[in-house]
């Protein structure tokens, strides 16, 4: 079972099977996400297949970890399977 985890608190968990990976990255549907750690960040980048993607600041313990969360909430067509689902990186460690 997946788990993302930052300052030593589970941010998001989920099944195998409930979970997509692309480009090596694992992908948490929104639902298996803790809300309280995540705050919304200006931050917008564009992947040429995957289209705009939405930045997340991960707080935990009064430490804020910029920008180390994104979802594509309406990703172009070949991405169409990650809509609503959230991946992370900066230090956020996912097992």
């Amino acid at each position: 079972m997946p788990k993302a985890t930052w300052n030593n608190a589970v941010i998001a968990e989920a099944p195998d099977d409930d979970v997509q990976i692309v480009e090596g990255n694992v992908y948490f549907p929104l639902t298996a996400v803790k809300a309280e750690y995540l705050t919304p960040s200006q931050t917008v980048t564009q992947c040429s297949w995957k289209g705009s993607a939405n930045y997340y600041n991960v707080s935990v313990g009064g430490q804020v970890n910029k920008d180390a969360a994104w979802t594509y909430r309406a990703p172009l067509d070949a991405a169409k399977h990650i809509t609503n689902y959230v991946a992370f990186w900066k230090g956020v460690r996912v097992d």
